[in-house]
């Protein structure tokens, strides 16, 4: 039956990492792939989980298995850290996942199980993997205006507007924050408007949180979320801790699920038998990670102020580049820069602009023109505010 096989579409950014490897140029710039870097361009590990670790390994007895949804104390310090007290805990339900993307595949699949008819609406543009997943699952998506090409901020009015179609038995997917790809975020105004179309429509709104503290710290990207979950009868939340405890190789995610008219025993059942459904299992080792320093008032600290060093990081990266551009095209139009937030901006080039980025400058981002401002350091800022007015973005 295998001779029936087809070749799938190669993945857009593992193909730019390949090229990129092949480049031979001394000052090639990778912004292309999504992790954090930092101004040596390596990925570290964080000094908390550093820490964490070596209390576990000291401290562990046993490799068994923890259960379907994953260790409780992993849920209950995701959920605090994620909702605050927005919501009464009994009202909660929760899994853990192998990673954000774990926990998308299986709100997904928990949507797909209880309306096989329901329509998820998704911002134009968004994570690729989100419509792939809803692709594979042979789910119905639908687009909602969301970035505007010309002003790099957010297309709100058309937004609405495409909300306004969704009914009762949707799922509306939102960024909690630090918008992937394109770095646009919605004002805590905006977000009432959105809260009240929800509230008028009766559709479910689906959160995806993978950038937790990189945009405008914990507490200030978890508002949204916090907000939303608090005034809708029900919500799913997908959350990662690739980014902000710096572990994707780990695989460490938490599906939430708010629902105010389901008994818990019910919905915490669901979330289990999807697990065991899928992978059994979750991962444990990142998730227990998390646990410890999110429960340990020295190790919570640490991670708390390198956390913050990163994303004081990525924003002044943001007003490097911004400043060098200005100086470069006499305007502010890559002011935007400097307001977007999180990891990614889209700066609007078209796609053969890219390509002459990449082929003459030796700057790889992805086709769309999204890149990843945490592949910076202050040697390569100007050489890509050099590429960038010379391509004639």
């Amino acid at each position: 039956m295998f001779e029936h096989l087809t070749a799938q579409k190669p993945d857009s950014i593992l193909q730019l990492v390949q090229m990129f490897r092949e480049d031979p140029r001394a000052d090639k710039v990778d912004l292309g792939v999504g992790v954090y870097k930092d101004a040596t361009g390596n990925t570290p590990v964080m000094r908390a989980i550093k820490a964490a670790e070596h209390q576990l390994w000291e401290a562990e007895t046993t490799k068994s298995y923890v259960g379907l949804a994953g260790d409780p104390a992993f849920s209950d310090a995701m959920i605090s850290l994620v909702l605050g007290d927005a919501v009464a805990r009994d009202k909660i339900s929760a899994a853990a996942t192998p990673g954000g993307t774990g926990a998308v595949r299986q709100a997904f699949e928990l949507i797909k199980m209880t309306n096989p008819d329901a329509r998820v609406f998704v911002s134009d543009p968004t994570w690729p993997n989100h419509l792939s997943i809803l692709k594979f699952l042979e789910m119905e998506s639908v687009s909602y205006r969301y970035f505007d090409d010309t002003t790099r901020g957010v297309d709100f009015d058309g937004m609405i507007a495409d909300l306004k179609t969704a009914k009762a038995g949707d799922v509306v997917l939102l960024h909690g924050c630090c918008h992937n790809p394109t770095g646009a975020n919605l004002t805590p105004q905006q977000w009432d408007e959105v809260i009240a179309v929800l509230l008028e429509t009766g559709a479910t709104p689906m959160i995806d949180i993978a950038y937790q503290g990189f945009g405008d710290g914990l507490d200030a990207d978890a508002a949204a979320t916090r907000a939303v979950a608090a005034a809708v009868p029900e919500c799913l939340i997908a959350a990662s801790c690739s980014k902000n405890f710096g572990i994707y190789r780990e695989r460490t995610g938490i599906l939430m699920m708010v629902a105010n008219g389901t008994d818990k025993a019910v919905s915490q059942g669901t979330l289990a038998f999807l697990n065991r459904q899928n992978y059994s299992f979750p991962p444990d080792h990142g998730a227990r990670l998390v646990t410890m320093i999110l429960n340990d008032d020295a190790l919570r600290a640490d991670w708390m102020a390198e956390l913050e060093d990163v994303r004081l990081s990525m924003l002044g990266l943001r007003e490097q580049l911004a400043q060098a551009l200005q100086q470069r095209a006499g305007s502010d139009r890559f002011g935007f820069l400097a307001q977007h937030r999180g990891m990614f901006s889209r700066i609007g080039a078209t796609p053969e602009q890219v390509v002459k980025m990449r082929e003459e400058h030796g700057i790889y981002m992805v086709g769309d023109s999204r890149m990843n401002i945490a592949g910076l350091n202050a040697k390569s800022v100007p050489i890509l505010a050099d590429a960038i007015i010379a391509s004639g973005v």
